[in-house]
């Protein structure tokens, strides 16, 4: 990993515009200082409001973003706008640039704005939009604003990064409701009616709230429906207001929580997503060995679903990995632990697929939980059945259903990985050793520092 430039961090958190734009051309462009870059920024996040703005083209997106910032500024508030338009097919760059239609904002040292290309990606939002945000809030922009590009019904993305959704609607395009039906109309947290000046924008009113009152959220939230005419400012007040309502409801209402842990849930597994197909491509391309693939399929000498086990079996090999600076690394997958209901119902169907019984059962009385181990060459699988109530078994169960409960890494020495994991601030579960099933000495890591996947830690014997 590149080394740090501590200057535009510090650049960065101090609020300097040129610092702000070079760190955002950095995700943008996934240079390689950018994961260092966000990796410092990131415990200086979490304390902006973000807002996303969607809507079918036409609606008044830019000009309500400019007159919102605009009220922002008014009460005192940094603001960062994040403008995502259509990728231009000659320089991957914005093709419109909001910022040419926001002038009124433009020599606001309080505003930065940043115009941003979708390049490709479907659902409204550019692919470093989130990590924007963070290098905004890092930044001190308490209020960011994310204007999304504008493409109708696939346009819920933005509800995934934004702390409120607002959703335009204007009177007088025909079936106003029915074209956001299928997906836009669940994700909105304000309603908003702009040019509603015009005629009709009392039918589209009484058109939202009729579909409102056909569900009710689960957080119990009811969207309010603003009416604005942004060229104007009318209404731009009351939608503020509306949003710092959200904003309150979020903090008190369980729901809501959730919902925000959900994001991250979502933020983290395409994280991980992105990091496995970087890595498990990045050898086959650089030695060349793609481009022999593909020849072998342009002569169908080979199929290419075989090609893609081939490679991810490449890449999933065990093999011993050490880092310059430690000599503890996992050395292999040791097992899979599968959470079950009933051992007596789960282990007739694993032999039946892995073709023999069980190789061992036990009880690990200190884990309340009974074990079914089938050993299948290197690696095991272990069925976890709770013994009661109080079994991490059973809440893993009651919380998630029956699956996967735990990844098992094999190491050469629990107690000194665990100081260096420790020492990396990974989160323990067991800062000491303890014994498990088949009499083995192991240790949890805490799911929140291993992507949400509870991991073990086995020494080998």
């Amino acid at each position: 990993m590149p080394d740090i430039d501590r200057s535009l961090v510090e650049r960065v958190l101090a609020g300097d515009r040129r610092a702000i734009a070079s760190a955002i051309s950095l995700v943008e462009n996934r240079d390689a200082a950018a994961v260092p870059l966000l990796q410092e920024l990131f415990p200086q996040t979490g304390r902006a409001q973000v807002v996303g703005i969607t809507g079918a083209p036409g609606a008044g997106k830019s000009t309500l973003v400019e007159k919102l910032a605009a009220e922002h500024r008014r009460r005192g508030a940094r603001v960062g706008i994040l403008a995502v338009d259509p990728t231009s097919p000659f320089s991957g760059g914005a093709i419109l640039g909001d910022r040419v239609r926001m002038q009124s904002l433009a020599h606001d040292t309080g505003v930065y704005i940043r115009s941003m290309a979708t390049r490709g990606q479907l659902g409204g939002l550019a692919p470093a939009t989130q990590d924007a945000v963070a290098i905004l809030d890092a930044a001190g922009c308490e209020r960011i604003l994310i204007e999304t590009v504008g493409v109708g019904q696939d346009e819920v993305e933005v509800a995934r990064l934004a702390d409120a959704t607002v959703l335009l609607l204007v009177p007088g395009l025909g079936d106003d409701i029915q074209t956001f039906k299928a997906g836009v109309m669940e994700i909105a947290d304000v309603f908003v009616i702009n040019k509603s000046d015009r005629q009709g924008a009392d039918r589209v009113e009484q058109e939202v709230t009729a579909l409102l009152s056909l569900a009710t959220r689960p957080d119990g939230w009811r969207p309010p429906i603003v009416k604005t005419v942004a060229t104007t400012g009318q209404g731009i007040g009351e939608l503020l207001e509306s949003l710092e309502q959200f904003r309150a409801f979020g903090e008190k209402n369980e729901a809501a929580k959730r919902r925000r842990r959900e994001h991250w849930r979502s933020r983290l597994l395409e994280l991980l997503r992105q990091t496995l197909f970087e890595k498990a491509v990045a050898k086959p391309i650089g030695d060349g060995s793609l481009d022999r693939q593909i020849s072998e399929l342009l002569s169908h000498r080979r199929d290419p679903h075989q090609m893609v086990e081939e490679i991810i079996g490449g890449f999933l090999k065990p093999s011993v990995t050490r880092n310059a600076a430690s000599s503890i690394t996992a050395a292999k997958v040791h097992h899979l632990g599968v959470a079950v209901e009933s051992l007596a119902s789960a282990v007739p169907l694993f032999q039946r697929l892995v073709g023999k019984a069980p190789d061992s059962e036990e009880t690990v009385a200190d884990q309340k939980v009974r074990v079914a181990v089938f050993r299948l060459n290197e690696v095991r699988v272990e069925l976890l059945e709770a013994m009661g109530a109080d079994s991490p078994i059973a809440k893993f169960i009651a919380k998630r259903g029956q699956g996967i409960h735990h990844l098992a890494l094999a190491v050469e020495d629990l107690l000194g990985t665990l100081r260096k994991l420790e020492g990396d601030g990974v989160r323990l579960i067991d800062r000491e050793a303890r014994t498990g099933a088949c009499n083995e000495r192991i240790a949890f890591l805490h799911p929140s520092s291993t992507a949400g996947v509870l991991i073990e830690l086995i020494e080998e014997s």
